[in-house]
């Protein structure tokens, strides 16, 4: 939700026709040529599904541009450039940003272009990229979480994989008795992993109240995941390697660590780091809360419609041909290890192959079942990045055994309703 101020001068931006954007992000109607469509991103395969379009679609040429990762400095690449001016028409957005530019007033509203194909994505997804049922963007991928655990040592210890958080705690103290050296699983403490403990709990972050955002990272809701792990960890049934650190790719490998509960991009990071425990790994669903059949996400990201696009229309038609057409999305499957957002790419034959890695299962067909039970009551906020951060140091600190998980929830809830109120927002108690 814009604040009042931000939805005005957005609405006089729209009014009055002025772009915030250059002429060189599109080009060709003055010509009589094929419209030109410049499009930013990072993602693996983006640039292969770009040029299946220009084979096919001569009228409208898209023409793509790779810059880091958009945590890496993307973000704030496209930023100064929509200030400047010279951003380009399309620009891969993670969701947890999107809410970013959407207050910031850099993205364009491509509802009606869009309107005729929401039916195409399931609806959660579409809250990802808009606000109020508008939309700015269309979705590409989502990141349903799922667990992911040594097959082989939990069939050697005669342990059950887990069903329900009450089954993974005993689980936990199963494998600390059968290997005292062991842990089955690793504290998390990055923001957005985390994050996706709290979207299955239906303990959301973010909400609004007419023109107000609402913040609630540290709710009874929040406190009860935070507690969670808070238990774990005292118990001493976790590690707390560092997120992402060779130390936990080194555990995971030796067998110190027996499962991780992560987003189904976490196939390619353990495989990837983690090549000495090949064929030893398996997928199961995410352990659920009290019987509620839900779970959580962690990660994905859309096409979004920069403010000041010359050809929305066109620029619309590619990005859902880019989530939608069979070649496009088996393209991203196999260069990106996507779980495609649309529905018809998850019906992709592409997400029924084996994986070696995984014993053979078709780990893909598990997450595709998986995404219809992403928990739909979830929305980001537009100061995710000092959310995150503010959190992230938080949970630093509970792994240095220097604060508790509360601590950390209520850090990051004084810090998020400071800096929104330091940017203009509204914010409700």
């Amino acid at each position: 939700m814009l604040n009042r101020n931000a939805r005005l001068t957005a609405a006089a931006v729209a009014a009055t026709g002025l772009a915030l954007t250059g002429c060189s992000s599109t080009t060709g109607a003055s010509t009589g040529g094929p419209v030109t469509i410049t499009f930013w991103g990072w993602a693996s395969g983006y640039d292969k599904s770009v040029a299946l379009w220009n084979e096919s679609h001569p009228g409208i040429q898209v023409k793509y541009e790779a810059i880091a990762n958009g945590g890496a400095g993307g973000y704030d690449k496209m930023f100064t450039a929509a200030k400047a001016g010279t951003a380009p028409c399309l620009a891969q957005i993670g969701y947890e940003t999107f809410a970013s530019f959407l207050a910031a007033g850099l993205l364009q509203d491509v509802s009606e272009p869009a309107k005729a194909r929401r039916a195409e994505f399931p609806d959660w997804v579409w809250g990802n990229v808009g606000i109020d049922g508008k939309t700015f963007g269309v979705p590409v991928d989502t990141a349903p979480m799922g667990l992911f655990y040594r097959s082989d040592l939990f069939k050697g210890a005669k342990i059950e994989v887990p069903k329900t958080w009450e089954e993974f705690g005993k689980a936990a103290a199963a494998v600390k008795a059968a290997d005292p050296k062991s842990r089955i699983m690793n504290l998390p403490t990055d923001p957005y992993l985390y994050a996706g403990f709290a979207w299955q709990g239906d303990a959301p972050w973010f909400g609004v109240n007419g023109d107000a955002w609402t913040v609630s990272v540290n709710s009874a809701a929040n406190g009860k995941v935070a507690g969670y792990w808070q238990g774990l960890f005292d118990q001493d049934l976790v590690t707390s390697y560092p997120a992402f650190d060779a130390a936990l790719y080194t555990a995971w490998n030796s067998g110190k660590v027996w499962a991780e509960v992560g987003p189904v991009w976490s196939a390619s990071l353990i495989r990837d780091n983690a090549a000495g425990s090949a064929g030893k790994w398996a997928v199961a669903p995410m352990p659920r809360w009290d019987g509620a059949d839900t779970v959580g996400n962690s990660g994905g990201s859309a096409t979004a419609v920069m403010k000041g696009c010359a050809h929305p229309k066109e620029a619309t038609e590619f990005a859902l041909w880019m989530s939608t057409d069979d070649k496009s999305v088996s393209n991203l499957i196999k260069s990106a290890a996507i779980l495609p957002a649309s529905k018809s790419g998850l019906a992709s034959t592409a997400l029924d192959a084996p994986e070696s890695y995984y014993g053979g299962q078709a780990i893909y067909q598990l997450f595709r079942a998986e995404s219809a039970k992403v928990n739909p009551n979830w929305r980001w906020g537009p100061v995710m990045s000092t959310t995150a951060s503010a959190l992230g140091d938080g949970l630093g600190k509970v792994a240095a055994k220097s604060a508790t998980f509360q601590d950390a929830l209520n850090a990051a809830q004084a810090g998020t309703v400071s800096a929104l109120q330091a940017q203009g927002f509204s914010v409700s108690k």
